[in-house]
């Protein structure tokens, strides 16, 4: 398998985390999304991945996969142990919504693209594009610790014990939030999930900083 990424990209810090739970080994090909102008909108790489985005796996040599959820349910599919989903179809959706609660409803309006249209082509200084950052994760993490803190279901992680999805998931878009210097202590199940996350191995391997193109 050959994994395209970059260290800060929570997308593909989402399935650096799901290769790791799933013992898989990878190659790990960086795509640097700032450097000359971001290298994943160069012809070489849109070869790889029409829509310059990362991640993108390549297994085989040959099937390219796109969009973090559906490499991480391909891996599930093809790799089912350490399962990433629970066994009733009422909690496999229930860690699903959670998990999309992150990556459909936070993530995709302060991603770097948008970040990027927001002060070069809108206008936004450094403060305002700020300000939109923390206020989508603000309100989100708002909800979602509302959501876990209220479920029995909710363990040392999102859904019991072991990681599912949902903790894919909100663990990288804590450390996006803990960039911009958002305080996650007002979410003290949040907190406390991503704490014993990192504890993990799996999670620990996948960190931003542990990852060749740190920076």
């Amino acid at each position: 398998m050959k994994l395209y990424s970059y260290f800060r990209s929570s997308a593909s810090y989402r399935v650096r985390i799901a290769l790791n739970v799933k013992n898989l080994s990878y190659d790990y090909v960086p795509v640097h999304l700032v450097r000359e102008g971001g290298e994943q909108l160069k012809p070489a790489y849109r070869q790889v991945n029409p829509d310059a985005i990362v991640p993108t796996l390549v297994d085989d040599d040959q099937h390219a996969i796109q969009q973090s959820l559906a490499i991480i349910e391909y891996l599930e599919e093809t790799h089912p142990e350490p399962p990433l989903l629970p066994k009733s179809p009422l909690d496999r959706a229930h860690v699903r919504s959670l998990a999309l609660q992150v990556a459909c409803e936070i993530h995709p309006v302060n991603n770097l693209r948008v970040l990027k249209y927001l002060k070069h082509t809108v206008g936004a200084d450094d403060a305002t594009k700020d300000a939109w950052y923390r206020h989508w994760i603000e309100s989100g993490f708002a909800t979602l610790e509302a959501r876990l803190a209220g479920d029995p279901r909710t363990g040392k992680l999102c859904y019991g014990d072991t990681p599912t999805i949902a903790d894919l998931c909100l663990v990288p878009q804590i450390y996006n939030a803990n960039r911009f210097k958002i305080d996650t202590t007002r979410y003290p199940t949040i907190q406390r999930i991503n704490d014993y996350a990192l504890t993990l191995d799996a999670f620990a391997r996948a960190e931003p900083g542990a990852q060749p193109d740190s920076e």
